[in-house]
């Protein structure tokens, strides 16, 4: 059986200031804060994940607070911009919504959709779009109604560096349909309900460079970690490089970098955020990995204090 991945998994993000992330994605776009850890690889940085109310896969952005860091360049070899889905009707609303809190925004129009397009305090692209799904918030923050509510990502738009060999691994490695080509895009779709469609921009953006505003990786859905051996096996045929299996507590995952520059993810869907924390109380206190317990007092001292809030 060909392997498929279901869509996106979580999309990672470098930001500035810890607090200013928060707030925008807490407050104003309203997704709830589910978990606050510590980066595997830099515990004295912070690992914070916003989605849903479950923090269900296909609706997780992560963030990497890099206060001091520099100004990174959206280009290619990165995901160029990160695209969320809202109920039909509820553009209208989001637009008031940006009015009142003065973020400026535009729109597009892409394979007849039309996107609402703004920016993070930090500079990564973001934008909303209007689609059918069967997918809806149930997490209330401030005055965002649930049914007006960001129901999670409705996927990306690629900026590679070789389009043609991205398009190619989307395909033959992923197993993602391609359904269109028009204006400078090639759109890919998968088979859940959001995180589910990719645009691959055909025309170079200009070298990127990962820093501060822009994105890191993007990981895609696997139902279990024993599928990972046959990801690796082949990701490896098809000529790629890919990482051992990595425990990251909520999932699994492997790591591979496309032709086209893109830092790839698989991620399992298992075992999910709740495994050290209540449903109730995600997000609510730091979480640490076993390996970096006995630096919790440490940590808990030099990280950044944050302060959650409840939309507004």
């Amino acid at each position: 059986m060909k392997m498929k991945t279901k869509g996106i998994h979580h999309i990672t993000s470098i930001v500035g200031n810890v607090q200013e992330n928060v707030d925008f994605y807490g407050k104003v776009l309203g997704l709830r804060l589910v978990k606050r850890t510590v980066n595997f690889d830099d515990p004295h940085t912070y690992h914070l994940y916003f989605g849903d109310s479950n923090g269900s896969p296909g609706t997780i952005i992560t963030f990497f607070p890099y206060e001091s860091a520099r100004k990174g360049i959206i280009g290619d070899g990165q995901v160029g911009i990160t695209t969320y889905v809202i109920p039909k009707g509820a553009g209208e609303y989001w637009e008031g919504r940006f009015d009142k809190l003065n973020i400026d925004y535009k729109k597009t129009i892409r394979f007849n959709e039309e996107f609402i397009i703004f920016q993070d305090p930090h500079g990564l692209k973001l934008e909303l779009v209007e689609r059918d799904s069967r997918n809806k918030s149930q997490w209330s923050a401030g005055d965002i109604d649930s049914d007006l509510a960001i129901k999670g990502f409705g996927g990306v738009v690629f900026y590679s560096a070789l389009p043609d060999e991205t398009a190619e691994t989307l395909e033959k490695v992923l197993g993602l349909e391609k359904i269109g080509e028009e204006d400078g895009f090639i759109r890919f779709k998968s088979s859940a309900d959001i995180g589910n469609i990719i645009d691959i921009k055909t025309s170079s953006s200009g070298k990127g460079i990962n820093s501060v505003g822009t994105v890191h990786h993007i990981a895609w859905r696997t139902d279990q970690d024993f599928d990972q051996v046959e990801w690796q096996k082949l990701i490896r045929k098809s000529g790629l490089v890919v990482t051992d299996i990595k425990d990251r507590n909520y999932f699994k995952s492997i790591y591979f970098r496309e032709r086209g520059g893109i830092l790839f993810e698989i991620a399992t869907d298992e075992p999910g955020f709740a495994i050290d924390e209540d449903r109730d109380s995600l997000g609510e206190k730091l979480m640490l990995p076993p390996q970096y317990e006995n630096m919790r007092t440490e940590l808990e001292k030099t990280l950044t204090p944050i302060s959650i809030g409840n939309g507004g």
